[in-house]
């Protein structure tokens, strides 16, 4: 990879600030890994798994799923964000091994994890199959024999009936104090299956508001597709389960490694 891509910028920007996408960050990781770690207890069978979340981000599923008992390794292609997750991890004394990574070259060797994350939509970042199909071989190459995938994405077989151009707005209130109001715009490709996404944070600044925005292209993959993507890259049995099914806020793809 040659210099820093528009994924890597977007959330180097977005790092300071990530946690006001949620209402309060700290009950959402809560319910976040109780819902992941039900799932893995459920297909795994174990109460502690070695687990790399490849798109950490900040640290919210990876964090989280620490706090559960895992043994948990982060890395993102945001060094910023990885940073971050580092310095919340070490806050809440969770053991954490971390690194900036792009998941299409993971740095590890073969078979080292039990688990394979890549959670909050983060795969349809990758604009086309041959990238998609790489970032699902590399997590299959790390993977033990029968180990776990979990891929959660947006809903986007109902996305792509409704054709969204927006989000509800958010209002967030940091431990610090302060509102922060955040809401998303969308723009919709031509081909009908991309989108270029703008995320505005709203912040008081005295009398009156600062904006900021940050700006991400997205390929609205189905879940027919993700799944024989899934397969094609060497995983078997895929399965999709529901939030209703998981307590987890998205869908999660479930699959096994052979």
């Amino acid at each position: 990879m040659h210099g820093k891509s528009p994924v890597a910028r977007f959330y180097d920007l977005l790092a300071d600030d990530y946690h006001l996408v949620y209402a309060d960050w700290e009950a959402s990781m809560a319910r976040q890994g109780e819902a992941l770690d039900a799932v893995i207890r459920s297909e795994l069978g174990v109460e502690r798994a070695s687990i790399l979340d490849c798109s950490c981000g900040i640290g919210t599923q990876t964090i989280a799923l620490g706090r559960c008992g895992h043994r948990v390794t982060g890395t993102d292609i945001s060094v910023a964000a990885v940073a971050r997750a580092v310095i919340e991890a070490e806050r809440r004394d969770v053991p954490l091994v971390a690194a900036a990574a792009d998941m299409r070259q993971l740095p590890f060797a073969d078979k080292q994890f039990d688990v394979v994350v890549s959670a909050d939509n983060s795969l349809p970042h990758l604009l086309d199959a041959r990238d998609v199909r790489k970032a699902l071989s590399e997590m299959r190459r790390v993977l033990r024999h029968r180990g776990l995938l979990m891929v959660s994405t947006r809903p986007y077989e109902e996305l792509l009936e409704a054709r969204p151009t927006s989000t509800p707005p958010q209002l967030s209130t940091a431990p610090e104090g302060g509102r922060t109001i955040t809401f998303q715009l969308w723009k919709w490709h031509d081909d009908g299956e991309h989108y270029d996404l703008e995320h505005f944070q709203l912040v008081p600044d005295g009398p009156t508001w600062s904006v900021r925005v940050r700006r991400a292209t997205y390929w609205a993959l189905t879940q027919r597709q993700l799944a024989e993507f899934a397969m094609e890259a060497g995983f078997t049995d895929p399965e999709w389960k529901t939030s209703e099914d998981t307590g987890f806020f998205q869908p999660v793809l479930t699959a096994r490694a052979c």
